[in-house]
């Protein structure tokens, strides 16, 4: 530690996550004032002498979250408030930029880094009319997507629209070396350096290799070429962000960059590689701002990662909590797919793995398309039964999920939509509460799914 002052870093994060408490602890490690930014103690004043941001601080980590938010610009607006105010590492510009794959993937093909060939239109007959350029296999994703979902591989019989829901989606080339398993590289790249790699192996029945999805990983980091640093430093430099996860696939044709991730989280990584980008990131803020650090001590801090509740994460509000939003045994969604959105009334059961849609909602909604058939095990037949499965994307309470759903005649169901711990899992469940609590329908016995 040097002889300067300490710098107070604000972490910009609503949400609760590993990530941003890890930032968080890494800067009072080093010697410095974290300040973690949220709901309960954030506040922009204006007035005659200009702007006040409380917490006071001198730069800011932005980790806000845009992929899984209903109303992204809402975020958007408050990190570019901040920003106007003060230095911020992973700028809102930037982050847009990298959160929106095709303009992320048009600023790297126009600066020469090679992307897999794509194609956004906004009319439906336009993007089906070139869905043969794209090979027999092809991938087909919304814009702005996180944790693999909102992404497909689609047959050149299946049709594709040009938006899943409220969201654009796109045709994309699938990039894959003949007779290898499935992988790519996630490359971690906080300023000039590259702090950890890992590969990632798409799990069965699965191709897709986000570790949120039961992706294996494997150290990369000590055996990475050269050229793919190269790579990934330099597509976090074009998209404009400090510190990104890159993914990158290596082709017949050389490598590709497929994402490039301004809110990568940190679990893969570190159970690949035992290195925390955590204590880099706060490094840089510091130095941004124009503190001192030990490089050793950051050395030292990134061989664990510290996600324990930081000593400044601030104090709960009357009317604000940390804790998981309540859902009820009923409860009104939003789901959206290719054709559409609607609104229906789901039950919710924690006793299903899986979230489940009726067979005519889901062709309503445009759900899909169907990617695999999954084998179910049901309580009344032991040999259990085939349904097919399509990725869904079921908005709660202002949140949006994408989830690899069931489908299934519930005709005989007083609900279309059963809710799983696929979604249930980031809630917590009150029975007591119903949306529909006027009604003295009560729906028909559930059957437990689990996946054998």
């Amino acid at each position: 530690m040097g002889t300067s002052s300490p710098v107070t870093v604000g972490v910009l994060s609503l949400h609760s996550s590993k990530e941003s408490k890890a930032i968080c602890n890494a800067v009072e490690e080093l010697g410095h004032d974290p300040e973690w930014l949220r709901t309960e103690n954030t506040s922009v004043r204006v007035g005659p002498d200009g702007a006040t941001l409380k917490p006071d601080v001198d730069i800011v980590a932005n980790r806000m979250l845009l992929s899984n938010t209903e109303q992204p610009c809402e975020e958007l607006g408050l990190a570019n408030t901040l920003a106007t105010l003060r230095p911020m590492l992973n700028e809102p510009s930037a982050t847009l930029r990298a959160t929106h794959k095709i303009a992320s993937a048009a600023a790297l093909a126009d600066n020469g880094i090679q992307v897999p060939e794509a194609l956004l239109a906004l009319d439906t007959d336009e993007l089906n009319a070139h869905r043969d350029e794209f090979g027999e296999e092809a991938v087909y994703k919304t814009a702005i997507g996180t944790h693999g979902g909102g992404t497909w591989k689609v047959g050149q019989g299946d049709p594709v629209n040009a938006k899943v829901g409220n969201r654009y989606a796109f045709l994309q080339k699938l990039i894959e070396r003949d007779g290898e398993r499935h992988r790519d590289i996630r490359v971690y790249v906080v300023g000039e350096k590259v702090v950890g790699a890992m590969y990632r192996y798409a799990p069965d029945n699965d191709w897709r290799t986000n570790v949120a999805l039961g992706g294996d990983v494997e150290n990369a980091t000590d055996n990475l070429p050269t050229e793919v640093k190269k790579i990934a430093k330099r597509a976090t430099s074009v998209v404009g962000l400090d510190y990104a996860g890159v993914d990158i696939v290596e082709g017949d044709d050389g490598w590709f960059v497929l994402e490039v991730n301004p809110t990568a989280g940190f679990k893969g990584l570190y159970k690949a590689t035992e290195r925390s980008p955590a204590p880099h990131i706060a490094k840089l803020a510091i130095e941004e701002a124009g503190g001192e650090v030990d490089d050793e001590r950051v050395r030292e801090l990134s061989a664990t990662l510290d996600d324990s509740m930081p000593a400044c994460a601030p104090i709960k509000s009357k009317t604000t909590s940390d804790g998981p939003l309540v859902v009820g045994y009923t409860e009104e969604v939003v789901v959206s797919g290719t054709s559409g959105s609607k609104t229906v009334v789901a039950k919710s059961d924690t006793g299903a793995t899986r979230t489940s849609i009726d067979t005519r909602l889901a062709a309503d909604v445009g759900a899909g398309p169907i990617k695999s058939v999954m084998r179910v095990k049901s309580g009344s037949l032991k040999q259990g039964k085939s349904r097919p499965v399509v990725d869904l994307v079921v908005g709660v309470g202002g949140r949006q999920h994408t989830v690899t759903a069931s489908v299934e005649d519930r005709s005989h169901m007083d609900y279309p939509i059963l809710l799983g711990r696929d979604i249930l899992g980031n809630y917590q469940v009150d029975v007591s509460k119903r949306v529909d609590a006027g009604s003295d329908s009560e729906d028909r016995e559930e059957e437990e799914e689990t996946l054998e």
